[in-house]
């Protein structure tokens, strides 16, 4: 028989749990992760392994580029579905948690790595950036709902929020790991350019293209007369468009295409915030995530059950990866949410839903890709296993933990400030 065959009836069923699959697991506790991952390991013990023998985990670039294009996908669908109004006071969680969580996660977690698996200054704080930012596509189960649902309290929409910033903040202290470990090997000086052009440029450039281009296709959407706004057109891939446009268009100029795709989705709300077509473009977005996600995650269930991504695990890097998931974020989630104004149950869960995801694999293998790190293998083996327990650990209590947070709750709670 045909590997080919056989591979398109595996995606067809993997297109099929896809729909079906959310809406099984909605009451029970229980991920649509867990179960990609599941699935992944039971193909490998069956007949059909060499279909999908070859990982993208075995593949530096199949892994950034495919998990590139999901993360993206995901911040668009984010950023849609977001109905608060932009504004200092109405997101101070979220600047609490971008501005004080992560970078207090990311020192904590290299100066854990250095310590306890021995890495160097680079190979650490490399691990710390990839480690530190939420992952916005496994994390659903957390956020937010769709545009105008009223699905909107303070801990979904600060999970949502940050999940859809930090992917983007996270990237200096990315660039300065490989900044340092291109430093230790030609000796030139490189913090006046990082600090320049990593920080300062890269970050305004984001910003400014996320949210001119937002704009501008709010505006070609739903402000163009006679019928000829693209909303007209009831046609949910332009969401597809836009993401790529804005991601392109912002890398090609140098700066951060995962910030200016979050962005550019805030603008367009912003433009035209109660419109039914937003809907429809998040509900396309989420749609292509969820696929992607599907196909990845059973990828790397195929890698977990093969063995080829554990061949470094010890001891050492099970301890670092239980106090990355149950004491540093957990700690420094709370530190940063002191003196915010909620429950002490809700900051609490806010500081512990740190999901970790795809977008920390796609910041390993690119860095990986663009400077020589020490123990490559062991950073490999840290976030594999960091993500495993992530999608474990929180995929089992997410439902029981925001049911209970939910109880006694209006059911409609708009938060728009």
């Amino acid at each position: 028989m045909e590997i080919y065959i056989l591979l398109l009836a595996v995606f067809g069923a993997v297109v099929l749990l896809t729909a079906w699959l959310p809406m099984l697991l909605k009451e029970l506790p229980l991920s649509l992760p867990i179960v990609c991952i599941t699935i992944g390991m039971l193909l490998v013990w069956s007949p059909l392994f060499p279909v999908i023998a070859a990982n993208p985990l075995e593949n530096r670039l199949v892994t950034e580029r495919l998990t590139e294009f999901v993360v993206i996908v995901s911040l668009m669908g984010a950023g849609l579905k977001l109905d608060r109004v932009l504004s200092w006071s109405g997101w101070e969680s979220t600047w609490r948690l971008l501005g004080i969580a992560m970078p207090l996660t990311i020192f904590a977690i290299a100066l854990l790595a250095g310590a306890i698996l021995r890495l160097d200054l680079a190979a650490a704080l490399l691990l710390g950036a990839a480690l530190a930012p939420t992952d916005p596509v496994l994390a659903s189960d957390v956020q937010v709902g769709p545009p105008q649902s009223g699905e909107d309290d303070d801990v979904r929409f600060a999970l949502t929020s940050e999940a859809g910033l930090n992917d983007g903040a996270a990237f200096p202290f990315v660039y300065l790991s490989i900044a340092i470990a291109l430093s230790q090997v030609s000796g030139e000086p490189f913090f006046a350019d990082w600090l320049l052009v990593d920080v300062l440029w890269k970050l305004t450039a984001g910003v400014a293209v996320g949210w001119i281009g937002g704009k501008i296709m709010g505006h070609l959407m739903f402000r163009l007369p006679n019928r000829a706004g693209l909303s007209e057109t009831g046609d949910g891939f332009v969401a597809l468009g836009i993401t790529c446009l804005a991601y392109g268009s912002t890398e090609l100029i140098n700066g951060y295409g995962f910030l200016a795709v979050f962005v550019a989705a805030l603008a367009m709300r912003s433009v035209e915030r109660k419109h039914d077509y937003h809907e429809r473009l998040h509900g396309f977005a989420e749609q292509i995530e969820r696929l992607v996600m599907m196909v990845l995650l059973v990828c790397f269930g195929a890698a977990i059950a093969e063995g080829s991504i554990f061949g470094a695990l010890n001891w050492q890097v099970v301890v670092l990866a239980v106090l990355i998931l149950l004491v540093v974020r957990p700690i420094s989630g709370w530190i940063s949410l002191m003196g915010f104004s909620a429950p002490a149950k809700e900051k609490a869960v806010i500081a512990f839903f740190g999901i970790r995801g795809l977008g920390s694999f796609y910041y390993l293998a690119y860095a990986l890709g663009q400077a020589k790190f020490a123990q490559a293998e062991v950073l490999w083996v840290t976030v594999c296993l960091v993500v495993l327990m992530s999608i474990v650990l929180h995929g089992i209590v997410v439902t029981p933990v925001m049911r209970h947070l939910d109880q006694g709750r209006p059911p409609v709670r708009q938060a728009e400030k």
